[in-house]
């Protein structure tokens, strides 16, 4: 039964009440100017989309950008270390945005300094290799670098240099510092002994948890102690996650050291960041490198150099990025007049954060179980322990949790975009989704690491989901995910189609689409060449002229009458062989199909599948991901002329060679998967033609045919002896086969909720074309092909290598390249923890001695796994999605 309107809202709190009975009152927007009027007219680009990772980087409004460029057309920046009137100009204005940024964290050059870096990784770097450590030795147990467990990657990873420095690293969980502050902090020693550094985030960017700011007057004047040894404590404040909602104010927190990233609170520019260092502490730096800008005076054939004096100088190896800084200045004039200032912002994120956490923590199943499972140590009662990031990960009516890949996928059908996996915090991973050390090697061993797919293994989360809140976030924003949590978990979709195409989409009506079908199999039989055309084209090499001429393509009637018995089989449940009822290929990566009943092998897998890619004008491949509209693009093969045509509707027809000019290909490096490919670009006429279908720059490569690119081992099987299976432009291997079975339990479990019960909202063609496969076969149940080992087709042997995991573009209407989130999310209700559909094939062996065919009407002999499960492999095999 689908969910209503009525039902939707009445899981979503009334905002105004929420807000009127909360004590102190929640404060939304910013006075007078409304926030849709923002939006508008600063953000406009975002219309459309609920964009809610503003702590991995918020994102810039227009006018900041737009006085930016125009300050840099009437003005001219030079390097600032020249002496002319251009770079006396850059001098003094990136000066004046160094007392700037002191003066928004409410400090001055007196109490400190800015040193410019390319982030906050930097500037924590910069913090370990000039730190006045003092080795540990027989002598003294030397210095001690202290850290919150709960910190990112790049605090953690200060460790690496202390290590090489003989220095003792400790890492200390955030309830034993708290501890500690209870009972009373160990006595500091004199001055003269060591120097110890302690390092916290003001916000945990993992559950935005704010620490204490008061722990930095703590633990500097020995009030607490993050451990027991005797010397000076210094505090460095991880300040990045924090200062992006927030004011930070030096003058009462007096941290030693400072690190901030600038695109967190702008959103422009990016890569360069600040280390605020406490003037008092600046002498005690120490430097083992020199660059451009840094030096007073030096020999090159001596070993004498003399520093700069100011701390800035001392530190800023080489030419800062200047525009950057300038950019700046900019950023900081429209956050205040946006805004009114930080305090502002603090209060409006907060606002809607407490309202989604209400709202989130309140939604149940009909049986009681949580909807989600929220990472908190606070229960949001105050933006000074709490800020306006919420983790989490999403349960079933069971309590078992839902990967986090899993909901990442479903969020972008609904244009939200979230943060998924550990947040480059694995301390907080680990305390709050309670995985051990052990588990988290366990989990390396597995093939898991950080950044990837693998949300869950042995059915345990290796992460979560973060949403959080910018300043320009709305009510509507929250709003927005809080009814696609309910529509996806609470209610039933089925039946309810998205209500927006994806952003620049123009489907046309599938009646108008139905003059770019694929081709029929007279269509294609027609198009077939003999073995000497074959031959000719390069197609195969070291063929025998003796080769008998084999028949490519079957009786149509015959092909006819095998495809109707095996669908009858199918629908029957019948128990006879697997034959291939369709075979597919790709020339064109993420366009439409070319459907063929016998086609040419090649050692990449069909011939030409895949051979071809449109990418944007830097270069980026294209997938319907992000222009749905390429699987309106009709590929058609002519192997006998050696050319494929394209066709789309409102375009003339357009050919493209075959094979390249190996005079005049131009050769150049593209990426597919993350394997770097040889291309070739397939000239300016393709290209004029695309960038028109699109409206933006547009161009069609080609991997070139010189280029071999090896399959990885990712899927734990190994190569048959002497042999490297390679791969065309493919996403992970060879082929994909799908079972008509599979696809019959889909469409019956998506097209129960027709109320008239007539009407096939999925036809079995559509969900076929919406997973892209290369070999469909009929079948005797349901997913018997993930108990696979290998198969035979004729003479040609492939290794099942699992099951191909699937993607959003399963959602994308082949016909139309409309979209509906129904057929993803009907798949991971029914398939649970992983969206599988369909299994990978590889060659096992491939003689091209002779010609090899696939052919529709073949017959399927599998071989099965000696202890294979019914529907699922391992979770933590990483498998990408091949369709595209």
């Amino acid at each position: 039964m689908a969910c209503g309107v009525a039902q939707l809202e009445a899981g979503l709190l009334n905002f105004e009440r929420f807000r009127d009975s909360s004590t102190p009152r929640l404060v939304y927007g910013y006075g007078q100017r409304s926030l849709h009027e923002l939006r508008e007219h600063e953000f406009s680009r975002l219309a459309g989309t609920v964009y809610l990772d503003h702590a991995g980087a918020t994102v810039f409004p227009q006018s900041q950008l737009t006085s930016f460029t125009d300050d840099l057309l009437k003005n001219v920046y030079g390097n600032p270390h020249s002496q002319n009137i251009s770079s006396k100009l850059t001098l003094d204005t990136v000066d004046q945005v160094r007392y700037r940024v002191l003066a928004h964290f409410h400090t001055s050059p007196d109490d400190y300094s800015v040193i410019f870096t390319s982030g906050s990784t930097a500037a924590l770097k910069l913090v370990a290799e000039a730190f006045p450590w003092e080795p540990q030795s027989p002598e003294n147990t030397g210095s001690r670098f202290c850290y919150l467990t709960d910190n990112h990657t790049s605090v953690v990873g200060m460790r690496e240099v202390t290590r090489a420095m003989k220095v003792t690293s400790i890492p200390v969980r955030p309830e034993d510092l708290q501890l500690v502050e209870t009972r009373g902090a160990a006595a500091h020693g004199s001055d003269g002994q060591a120097l110890h550094l302690f390092c916290y985030p003001a916000q945990s960017n993992f559950s935005g948890t704010r620490y204490p700011l008061c722990w930095i007057e703590g633990i500097k004047s020995g009030r607490m102690c993050p451990v027991d040894a005797p010397g000076k404590w210094f505090v460095l404040l991880d300040a990045a996650s924090y200062v992006s909602t927030s004011p930070l104010d030096l003058s009462v927190h007096q941290a030693d050291f400072v690190s901030v990233s600038f695109y967190k609170i702008f959103g422009f520019p990016t890569g360069l960041g600040a280390l605020l260092v406490n003037n008092h502490v600046a002498p005690l730096l120490r430097k083992s490198y020199f660059g451009g800008g840094t030096a007073a005076g030096y020999l090159a054939g001596e070993d004498f150099y003399v520093p700069r004096q100011s701390v800035a100088e001392r530190f800023e190896d080489g030419t800062i990025s200047f525009l950057d800084v300038i950019a700046l200045k900019h950023g900081f004039d429209a956050l205040d007049r946006l805004t009114g200032g930080m305090e502002n912002i603090k209060q409006h994120t907060f606002t809607l954060a407490k309202y989604t956490y209400a709202a989130l923590s309140s939604l149940q199943y009909p049986n009681g179980a949580p909807v989600v499972r929220i990472y908190s140590d606070s229960e949001f009662c105050s933006p000074d322990i709490q800020g306006p990031v919420i983790n989490f990960n999403v349960l079933d009516e069971q309590g078992d949790i839902i990967g986090y890949s899993q909901v990442d996928k479903m969020a972008s059908l609904y244009n939200i975009q979230v943060r998924t996996g550990c947040f480059c915090n694995t301390g907080a991973c680990q305390r709050h989704l309670g995985i051990s050390d052990e588990m988290v090697k366990k989990h390396l061993q597995a093939g898991h690491i950080c950044g990837d797919n693998v949300d869950l293994i042995d059915g345990q989360p290796t992460g979560s989901v973060r949403i959080s809140f910018g300043y320009m976030s709305t009510l509507e924003d929250a709003q927005a995910f809080l009814r696609f949590i309910i529509t996806t978990r609470l209610c039933s979709s089925r039946g309810q189609s998205f209500p927006q195409t994806l952003a620049g989409e123009a489907a046309a009506p599938s009646a108008e689409h139905s003059a770019l079908n694929v081709p029929t199999v007279t269509d294609v039989c027609s198009l077939l060449p003999q073995e000497d055309t074959l031959m000719e084209s390069g197609v195969w090499n070291g063929f025998s002229t003796t080769t008998n001429v084999v028949e490519l393509c079957p009786p149509v009637s015959e092909v006819n009458r095998r495809q109707q018995t095996s669908s009858e089989e199918v629908l029957a449940g019948g128990h006879g062989a697997h034959i291939v009822t369709n075979l597919y290929l790709y020339p064109v990566k993420s366009c439409a199909a070319f459907e063929v009943t016998r086609w040419p092998v090649g050692n990449q897998g069909l011939l030409y599948d895949r051979s071809w890619m449109v990418v944007n004008h830097n270069g980026i491949c294209l997938s319907q991901k992000q222009e749905p509209r390429l699987c309106l693009i009709q590929p058609f093969i002519d192997l006998q002329q050696r050319i494929m045509v394209l066709k789309a509707k409102g375009m003339e027809p357009i050919e493209v060679p075959l094979e390249e000019n190996s005079e005049q290909a131009q050769i150049c490096q593209s990426k597919v998967c993350a394997d770097r490919v040889n291309t070739y670009d397939c000239g300016e006429k393709i290209s004029r033609w695309l960038s028109e279908l699109f409206g933006r720059e547009c161009h069609l490569i080609k991997q070139s045919s010189n280029f071999q690119r090896n399959a990885k081992k990712k899927h734990g099987k190994d190569q048959s002896p002497g042999t490297t299976a390679t791969l065309s432009l493919v996403n992970e291997a060879q082929y994909l086969l799908l079972n008509r079975s599979s696809v019959l339990e889909l469409q019956q479990q998506l097209n129960v909720s027709d109320e008239n019960g007539k009407e096939e909202l999925f036809p079995m063609s559509d969900l076929i074309s919406r997973f892209r496969a290369n070999i469909v076969t009929n079948g005797t149940k349901a997913f018997e092909e993930e108990k696979w080992d290998s198969i035979s087709v004729g003479s040609l042997h492939f290794q099942v290598l699992g099951p191909c995991h699937r993607c959003q573009m399963i959602c994308i209407d082949q016909q139309t390249g409309q979209r509906n989130q129904d057929v993803f999310q009907k798949l991971s209700e029914s398939r649970k923890r992983k969206v599988n559909f369909g299994v990978y094939l590889m060659h096992t062996s491939l003689d091209l001695s002779s010609p090899c065919f696939l052919s529709v009407g073949s017959q399927v002999l599998p071989v099965l796994k000696e202890h294979a499960e019914c529907h699922h492999l391992p979770t933590s095999e990483k498998q990408q999605d091949v369709i595209s």
